[in-house]
């Protein structure tokens, strides 16, 4: 459906029930069984299961969720596991998560998670740094991992493999847990309820480590409340409702997968999970969700690829796809303001829709009511394009350490650029050189066994220091400038915001999978490029280069023209001090497995940095 809008654009005219923030369930367990009670015979979850003849998805209802987590948490209380007691997850997105999580979450447990990514050393330590006492491993590749640190995990007692078969010893199947914990149950049917009704608010919940781009991670204390906060809030703010269906894809490691994982418990809406990363697009015809969260990185590769489509077609139906994105545009404009089309205007809009955008939004399925952006900066010409097919792109902000959402727009009231209004309860400051304070029970209790670390990110008074520089304008909107140690100065003493550059760049050129600008103490800013691999393929055919290696597209005179054009777009949006002077196209994109992306695919600067300094430093040769 076209655009819906709405005449609240204010923070002033949101309403709602704040005595709902005080009167909460204690916890997450409490959450999930309300859910079940509530929406016994309403599907929870979907999943694919693949075979060789393609993919059949799944449904499953509250009331079935319910029977196989009661089995696994009764399974996790008779191998020992104890309130408070971690319970880790080593393992992509799929299914299993969500049950292993709930299961830990029904027996009393914190779920401690950890990227299948994650190098062994890194898993060692969060291992030993957590006392977990129980993993689920994914694969046999995670057992293995595992297994060849066991010895750096003393507390750790067994491990729960979700894919394959049990040794008959340290290692367990999904399948045995279930049945031990079956058998539990037929011993004692109010085993896990009574787990339940003794965990309190207080309680852990959740340890996330954190990337550690800089040192070893730190993990950060989520407690039972936070996340039951978490779940009120963002029903509270009305954007999600129970017959809305998620698809969700992102890391359930990572904090934002984590809390669209919860907050469907307080909500009650259906999500569709599915990690694999490069069957989101396909996916989303098939599942037809009505909304999504992901990274700037998916919006950005999606916004290219319908553009590279339509001026590979040309012609009059480039021309019309042209008209009707402006048309959009238009009404998406008028739409920030609070206001709807009328006249001329109106019927245009209604002609575009039917003729174009329609279709640009059966290829998302066709029900997607809205998407919401997180991780990183959205490029504000690619959020527009989004309002302007009538798919509106709700960008937030938040961090592991504020259990995610902090502040998100609304839809109804919203502005590009911007990260939107705070949640319900949530309180913001603005310290004197702008870095965003945040305080409220969706903070974390603190930096596990890391009491340094908790001490200089929590003051005195558990103001949050985030890192990040923002302002906030007249209407209460949060628009971040940059993270305050990404900011760098120019050997003129200049300061630049590269992630700032970086968007911009993304939404000028479709080409582009990472822009990484540098110039600390240079005199001079430069940039290192890569190439995203679906767009380069047109590309590459229309320019005679049909079949070459990305390597050699990279390298190529043509490529390297055609760059140094978006490079003079993007320099004539900038200050002088800002320009990119030179750059350099890799040979090959960045990688969450070469530790250049994170999971959630945003870019660690410093390691891609360290990585490339010859590169770097040839700029400034001579």
């Amino acid at each position: 459906m076209p655009l819906q809008l709405s005449t609240m654009h204010d923070p002033s005219a949101e309403t709602y029930d704040a005595s709902r923030l005080t009167d909460r369930v204690p916890s997450v367990a409490h959450l999930f069984r309300d859910r079940v009670a509530k929406s016994a015979h309403r599907v929870a979850f979907k999943y694919a299961t693949v075979t060789a003849d393609g993919d059949t998805w799944h449904d499953v209802t509250w009331i079935q969720a319910k029977d196989r987590v009661y089995a696994l948490a009764a399974g996790l209380i008779a191998l020992g596991v104890q309130p408070e007691e971690r319970v880790a997850v080593a393992s992509g997105t799929r299914y299993e998560w969500a049950l292993a999580d709930l299961a830990t979450m029904c027996a009393g447990g914190a779920t401690t998670t950890i990227y299948p990514t994650t190098i062994p050393d890194d898993v060692a330590f969060i291992l030993g740094d957590s006392d977990s006492r129980v993993i689920f491993a994914e694969n046999a590749a995670q057992v293995a991992k595992i297994t060849a640190i066991k010895d750096q995990a003393p507390a750790l007692g067994k491990v729960i493999v979700l894919e394959g078969e049990g040794d008959g010893g340290w290692v367990m199947s999904l399948a045995e847990l279930e049945a031990l914990g079956r058998e539990a149950l037929t011993k004692d049917p109010g085993l896990v309820d009574n787990r339940i009704d003794a965990i309190r608010p207080e309680q852990l919940a959740t340890l996330i480590y954190t990337s550690g781009t800089t040192g070893r991670p730190k993990g950060v204390r989520l407690l039972q409340k936070t996340w039951t906060y978490q779940a009120v809030a963002n029903d509270l703010i009305d954007i999600i409702h129970e017959d809305d269906l998620q698809y969700l894809w992102l890391p359930l490691s990572h904090v934002f997968g984590k809390q669209l994982l919860t907050i469907n418990l307080g909500i009650g809406f259906a999500t569709a999970i599915d990690g694999r990363i490069d069957k989101i697009v396909p996916n989303l015809a098939v599942v037809r969700p009505t909304f999504m969260g992901a990274a700037p990185r998916i919006f950005e590769k999606a916004y290219a690829g319908v553009n590279l489509l339509m001026n590979k077609d040309g012609g009059a139906k480039l021309k019309l796809f042209h008209w009707a994105t402006k048309v959009g545009s238009q009404v998406a404009d008028l739409a920030e303001q609070g206001k709807k089309p009328s006249g001329a205007l109106a019927a245009q809009y209604a002609l575009a829709d039917k003729l174009v955008l329609a279709k640009i939004r059966e290829r998302f399925g066709g029900r997607v009511r809205f998407f919401i952006s997180g991780s990183a900066a959205l490029n504000q010409d690619i959020a527009r394009w989004f309002f302007a097919v009538g798919m509106p792109v709700a960008e937030g902000y938040g961090l592991t350490e504020s259990s995610s959402a902090a502040f998100v727009n609304r839809i109804s009231g919203f502005k590009v650029g911007t990260v939107g209004w705070p949640i319900p309860g949530l309180e913001v400051h603005l310290a004197d050189d702008g870095e965003v304070l945040l305080r409220g029970e969706g903070i974390m209790d603190g930096y596990h066994n890391n009491p340094d670390a908790t001490a200089e990110a929590l003051d005195g008074d558990r103001w949050f220091h985030t890192g990040d520089i923002g302002e906030i304008d007249d209407r209460g909107f949060l628009r971040i400038t940059d993270r305050k140690k990404d900011l760098f100065k120019t050997s003129g003493g200049k300061y630049v915001a590269p992630s700032a550059i970086e968007s911009t760049f993304k939404g000028l050129c479709p080409l582009v999978s990472q822009l990484v600008v540098h110039g600390n103490g240079r005199n001079f800013v430069s940039a290192l490029v890569t190439l995203d691999p679906d767009a380069i393929v047109p590309w590459a055919a229309a320019h005679g280069k049909a079949g070459a290696s990305y390597a050699e597209i990279a390298t190529s005179p043509e490529m390297q023209a055609s760059m140094q054009g978006y490079i003079d777009k993007l320099n004539a949006t900038l200050n002088r001090w800002e320009t990119i002077k030179k750059f350099t196209i890799l040979d090959h994109d960045l990688s969450v497995e070469a530790g250049e992306l994170t999971p959630s695919l945003k870019l660690k600067r410093k390691v891609v940095t360290e990585k490339f300094q010859d590169l770097l430093d040839a700029h400034y040769a001579g």
